[in-house]
């Protein structure tokens, strides 16, 4: 029987602060016990058994703002994708409709809730729905995106597919720009 290289508490959005009896294994999670980042998204909620996910996570400097509709503005704005993701963004406009796929909006990622920390931005289309869950922990500095999608047909499979690979990419170098423009002096 294979056992799970992560514990099956952190399956269920809680940390080992929430368990009976469970002690920090380092110094540092002592002083922090209680006030330690809690795994929940919006985007989860919203598309709770997706075709794709990820979560990346950046510590970001202090004299950043808290608010996540801030974070989530900043990190979707042209200025924040480095140009190589602008272009990308370029090719995708192009292309799509070769595969019967309707071009973006220009308010594709518009923020469309906010809720405590974390700010949703929600698109659905005929070939997918997205979801991507911005959220900023303000005690941890820590940025995190969360992305769920749910793939529809084909065409949302063959969309998806360079997606899927670049995505990753993608996002982290658009959070480290926007963790740079919104650091204050």
């Amino acid at each position: 029987m294979l056992q799970s290289p992560v514990p099956s508490h952190y399956d269920q959005g809680v940390t080992t602060e929430d368990l009976p009896g469970a002690a920090p294994e380092h110094p540092q999670d002592a002083a922090r016990a209680g006030s330690g980042p809690v795994f929940r998204s919006l985007a989860i909620d919203a598309i709770p058994v997706p075709d794709y996910a990820d979560v990346i996570v950046l510590p970001v400097p202090p004299g950043c703002p808290s608010d996540p509709q801030v974070w989530a503005q900043t990190l979707f704005s042209p200025q924040s994708m480095p140009a190589w993701v602008r272009a990308l963004m370029g090719v995708r406009q192009a292309v799509v409709g070769l595969a019967g796929i309707n071009r973006a909006p220009k308010d594709v990622f518009a923020v469309s809730d906010v809720r405590g920390e974390e700010a949703l931005i929600s698109a659905d289309d005929t070939h997918l729905d997205f979801r991507c869950g911005v959220a900023f922990d303000a005690g941890a500095r820590l940025l995190r995106v969360t992305t769920t999608v749910r793939l529809k047909g084909w065409r949302g499979r063959l969309y998806f597919a360079p997606v899927r690979v670049l995505h990753p990419l993608v996002v982290r170098s658009m959070m480290v720009r926007a963790a740079r423009r919104l650091q204050r002096p």
